[in-house]
Order: structure tokens, then C-alpha cells, then sequence
């Protein structure tokens, strides 16, 4: 059994939440973490039905079980989300039987969409991601985890492609269809066909809602459902201007998994180098920092710098006390530097790193440091920037 970074230690009588994308391995961790609980798993269709009707036989359930059982673990709903009703009756076992819960879920948007009672604040917030690099170790592979990504199931499986196309599919019939999020579900399944090919780029409202033939506000909606529902994140620019003209508002996205971005693109890598490779190696990058930084509870910011006339940095974090360039290549010319240079130049930052695949690290005069990526990532989870 893999051990995974996330740590949840829970105070006697603490509530919390853990968020996570479907398939993270989430109802594995709760589990091993909580072997004696009573769980509730609202994937299943009896349970479902039973509390759907009737939320409040949660609560005449649990005045039964807790008078004959002195289980002190957490009581764990799974997929919370799938009825919000459940809440009200978790606030009030909170409030008056003092009973504590874990609730998991892939998405909290039909929790808000419905003004759903989420706790306030009686409950701590975890996020589970797909695997690291950190939490592979020896067995990490860098390739296979491009080709496959770093759900547990798809990295580990040599059917990976297939079940990233059944994750999509299932992914539009549960999540969007069966939830309700849209209302023309021919058009967000359009957009969705766009999101791979527009991964880690910044976000052209204008134009993908011409190729979905909807307009720029529903592409913008489209996008943050898959921000609600866990499936993606918007990296925003860094804002801090001095001398140079940097773009304005205008983000990026990126999909939670490098995996699912290439199988919803029908990419393939058979080499490590490349556009394509380069790419996919700095959206595996970028879901380090973001698992790391959860993982970690540092709570950095995590940005990115572009000027108007093309000078750009990867991944600025903490505003701009680290920045990021990530080089899917094994020798570094002076021409690859010229965005860290000047970003150096102008907001003076505590680490300017290049990360590629060069063998060995160095340090240059101006003060740029170049890492191999098996040495960033060791350094990153050992907290050292």
C-alpha cells in the first residue's frame, strides 16, 4: 500500500472535510485512517435512496448505533456532495450530540449551488491529489507518469489509456449530467474537447466560445465548474509591475492531472524531449507544487509572470519570492535563461531555478540556479524554497 503525504491528525470531537478528484484514492486514506468508523457510502444506491428521502434517519441511525457502540472515530460520509440535505442533520449532531464527522467528496459546487449548510467552519478542510513523485519514490517514473498520470488506478495499470476515456465519460454522466451543472450538455461536452489543447495556455474566453458555438460568459461558467468539480486550476498572472508591461488579467488552466490532459488529447509520448514533452513536464511540475504546497500547509501563492513583448516565467511562488522555469531539455543556452533573467532583474526574487534535465546542478554567476528535476522535487518536499 502506497503511504501518501497527506496528513490528517483530528483533535477528539474535530470535523472535517476531505476534497479530492474522483478516483484520488480518498475512500483508501479515510479507510486506513479510520478502520473502526461507521461509514456511510452514498455510492451506494441503498444508502442513497434511504437518506435522500429521508435525512433524518442519519440521525435516528446514529442515536441507535452510538447507544449500544462507545466508538470514538469519526463518523465518514462518503460523496457528501450527492445529498446536500445531510448537512443540516451533521450540523445538529455536531452541535447537540457533540459527535464528530469526515465527509468526502469530488466536488463541492452542488453544495454551494444550493446555499448546502457547510458547517460553519466547524469543519477542517483537506485536499487529496493524484500521486507524487515523493510518495512513488524508487517506483516513479517520469515517462510512464506523462503517458498515464498519477491517479492510483491509471499509473498503475497497464490499461491506462482506456480507463482515462472511461474517466471522462463517467466524469460527464455523474458529475455534469446526473448533478445537473449545465444545461446543454452537447456544448459542454464541446468545450471539453477544447480544454486539452488549451491546457497551460493562457485562456481565450473569445475563442473557444466560437469552436462551442456559446458565448464568452458560459465558457468562462464551463471553466469553473471544472474549477468546482476539482478537474482543474486557474493559474492567475503575477501583478507586481515595475519597468517592463506585463499581461493583464488574463489566466491559465490547467487540468488536475497530466494523465487525463494527454488522454483527452490522445497524446502519446515516446521520447523525452520535445514541445509536447516539455509541456506535459511542466504540468507535472505545477501539480507537485500544488499537492506539495496541501500537503505542506504552507499556503503559497502560486502565479505566473509573461510580459507584452513575450519574456516569461513558468511558476512564481509566494509572490515573488521563488521563480520557476521549467525546460524540458538536457542542455541549457543562454536563450533559455532570457525569462528568469529578467524577472531577476526587475523583482530581485530569493530563488531563480531553471528546472530541466541536465545531469548535474549549478549555480551561475547571475545568480540563476540550474537543477535537474529529480533534485528540485527532493528539494521542494524537503521544504527548501
Amino acid at each position: 500500500m502506497l503511504h501518501r503525504s497527506l496528513k490528517i491528525d483530528l483533535p477528539k470531537g474535530q470535523s472535517a472535510f476531505l476534497w479530492g478528484p474522483r478516483k484520488t484514492g480518498k475512500t483508501t486514506l479515510i479507510q486506513s485512517l479510520f478502520p473502526k468508523s461507521i461509514a456511510y457510502n452514498l455510492l451506494e444506491t441503498d444508502t442513497y435512496l434511504r437518506l435522500s428521502k429521508e435525512p433524518f434517519r442519519l440521525r435516528e441511525e446514529l442515536a441507535e448505533i452510538r447507544t449500544v457502540s462507545s466508538n470514538e472515530q469519526p463518523i465518514i460520509l462518503d460523496e457528501v456532495q450527492k445529498i446536500p440535505q445531510l448537512l443540516d442533520e451533521v450540523h445538529n449532531l455536531i452541535e447537540q450530540k457533540g459527535l464528530s464527522f469526515f465527509l468526502c467528496g469530488s466536488s463541492a459546487r452542488k453544495l454551494k449551488k444550493g446555499h448546502a449548510n457547510m458547517l460553519g467552519g466547524r469543519a477542517w478542510r483537506y485536499e487529496l491529489y493524484p500521486l507524487t513523485s515523493h510518495e512513488l519514490g524508487k517506483e516513479f517514473d517520469l515517462m510512464k507518469a506523462l503517458n498515464r498520470g498519477l491517479i492510483p488506478s491509471h499509473y498503475l495499470s497497464d490499461y491506462y489509456a482506456k480507463s482515462i476515456k472511461t474517466y471522462i465519460q463517467d466524469y460527464l454522466k455523474e458529475e455534469i449530467q446526473s448533478e445537473g451543472l449545465v444545461r446543454n450538455l452537447p456544448a459542454f461536452a464541446r468545450f471539453l474537447d477544447t480544454v486539452p489543447f488549451n491546457n497551460g495556455e493562457l485562456v481565450n474566453f473569445s475563442n473557444i466560445a466560437r469552436e462551442c458555438s456559446v458565448d464568452s460568459k458560459t465558457v468562462a461558467a464551463y471553466y469553473q465548474i471544472l474549477v468546482d468539480t476539482l478537474m482543474g486550476y486557474f493559474i492567475e498572472p503575477f501583478r507586481k509591475v515595475k519597468n517592463r508591461q506585463i499581461i493583464g488579467a488574463t489566466p491559465k488552466f490547467y487540468l488536475f492531472d497530466v494523465g487525463v490532459a494527454g488522454g483527452m488529447s490522445q497524446r502519446t509520448l515516446s521520447i523525452n524531449k520535445g514541445d509536447e514533452f516539455g509541456k506535459a513536464f511542466e504540468h507535472f511540475i505545477l501539480m507537485e507544487l500544488i499537492a506539495y504546497r496541501a500537503y505542506s500547509e504552507r499556503d503559497f501563492h502560486i502565479s505566473f509572470w509573461r510580459t507584452k513583448d513575450g519574456l516569461e516565467v513558468d511558476f512564481v511562488l509566494n509572490h515573488g519570492e521563488v521563480a520557476l522555469e521549467v525546460k524540458g531539455i538536457s542542455h541549457v543556452g543562454t536563450s533559455d535563461l532570457k525569462g528568469l533573467s529578467a524577472f531577476r532583474e526587475e523583482h530581485h526574487p530569493k530563488h531563480s531555478i531553471l528546472i530541466c534535465q541536465e545531469p548535474k546542478p549549478r549555480k551561475l554567476e547571475n545568480g540563476i540556479t540550474i537543477l535537474p528535476w529529480k533534485i528540485f522535487l527532493e528539494r521542494l518536499w524537503n521544504g527548501d524554497f
